[in-house]
């Protein structure tokens, strides 16, 4: 990434900083990469929940991927006329929610998934008189993992639950290849594969309602190998979400998509120097992405001038609390100094806050995400 101009005139600090030219670039690049793995896109947009990413990845997509009702609505706002949710719709609220949608907009089309009875009669319930069909996509998940039916032998008799019920589609099946530890080890890399290939043969099983059917898979480390298993005659959706601002950490990693730049920083200030070697920041739990890893320093400024970037310090987070982080190794570091923290997973950091600061050429303005 990029160091951004550590002259800002942000109002406060800590505050998380996107680079739009880097996401402007991760968009292009990852879209041509799909088409050139035969593939069309439909970008999870909970990593972002924002308004000004979405707009600027609809023109080259398929349609976008969400995680809930809440999130469908939101995508409808900004544009989205092709939506995916990626979970079984139990509750009753939440599916009349989308019957509506449905029936308020007749160029909108939804998708949801189905991975048991119960949850097709849910749906069937409030969609038997509907004016416009919910099209339903078969869950294929992994033992030990989240949702998804287990085996072949599921998807047949749940298919024929689905093609019964008035007022849904069967529309197609998904999967998510990120069944394994975002680690290229062989063992990972086997059970990807066998998860891709369970999810293709089921869906070479089964018969379908709409003309062109959804073979859909999701995630951001192993779409490679999601492409070696893709069945013909359908149209086949890659989900992936992280790749548009990228990260310092797990996706920087394992990506198999070249040239990904990680697009966001925590700015934050060191507010304590209590022991030789060691400094407090002013930016924690509250404020950093943690599940996948402590976030890395990847500039260091002083009076408004950049000491180190462009590469990780040698300062090394090791602990944080709710509004503070502790870094070791910080020799050189004083109070008063500004750093860049690089997240890993930044599906876990933009939820954290109500405004950032989004960097172009041009200037800096504020984007607020729908979290």
């Amino acid at each position: 990434m990029p160091v951004l101009d550590p002259s800002l005139p942000l109002d406060t600090l800590p505050q998380m900083l996107l680079d739009v030219g880097a996401i402007e670039r991760n968009i292009a690049i990852k879209e041509a990469w799909t088409r050139r793995h035969g593939m069309v896109l439909a970008p999870h947009i909970k990593t972002t929940m924002t308004g000004e990413i979405v707009r600027r990845q609809l023109p080259g997509c398929w349609g976008v991927t969400v995680a809930t009702t809440a999130q469908a609505a939101k995508a409808v706002e900004w544009g989205a006329t092709r939506i995916l949710i990626v979970n079984e719709v139990l509750f009753r609220g939440h599916l009349e929610q989308l019957r509506s949608m449905l029936e308020g907009s007749p160029e909108l089309e939804i998708y949801a998934l189905a991975d048991s009875a119960a949850g097709v009669a849910a749906a069937a319930e409030v969609f038997r008189k509907a004016d416009r069909p919910l099209k339903v996509l078969i869950d294929v998940g992994i033992t030990g993992g989240r949702t998804g039916i287990r085996a072949a032998e599921e998807a047949g008799p749940l298919a024929a639950l689905v093609s019964e019920a008035g007022g849904l589609l069967l529309a197609g099946v998904s999967a998510y290849e990120g069944v394994a530890p975002n680690a290229r080890t062989e063992e990972n890399l086997a059970a990807v594969d066998s998860h891709c290939r369970l999810a293709r043969d089921i869906f070479e099983s089964l018969e379908f309602e709409v003309e062109q059917p959804v073979f859909t898979v999701g995630g951001s480390a192993f779409q490679d190998r999601a492409a070696m298993f893709l069945p013909q005659g359908a149209v086949n959706v890659l989900r992936s979400g992280c790749y548009v601002v990228h990260d310092h950490g797990t996706y920087a990693g394992v990506s198999p998509v070249p040239g990904l730049e990680a697009a966001a920083v925590v700015r934050a200030l060191v507010v304590s120097a209590p022991e030789p070697g060691r400094v407090i920041l002013n930016a924690g739990k509250r404020e950093l992405a943690y599940d996948a890893g402590l976030p890395v320093i990847v500039a260091h400024y002083r009076g408004g001038e950049l000491l180190s970037g462009g590469e990780r310090s040698a300062a090394i987070l090791t602990k944080l609390f709710d509004h503070h982080a502790i870094v070791d190794g910080a020799d050189g570091f004083a109070v008063g100094d500004v750093v860049d923290l690089g997240i890993s997973h930044p599906c876990s950091v933009f939820d954290r806050w109500r405004e950032v600061i989004a960097v172009a050429a041009d200037g800096a303005e504020v984007w607020k995400p729908a979290f």
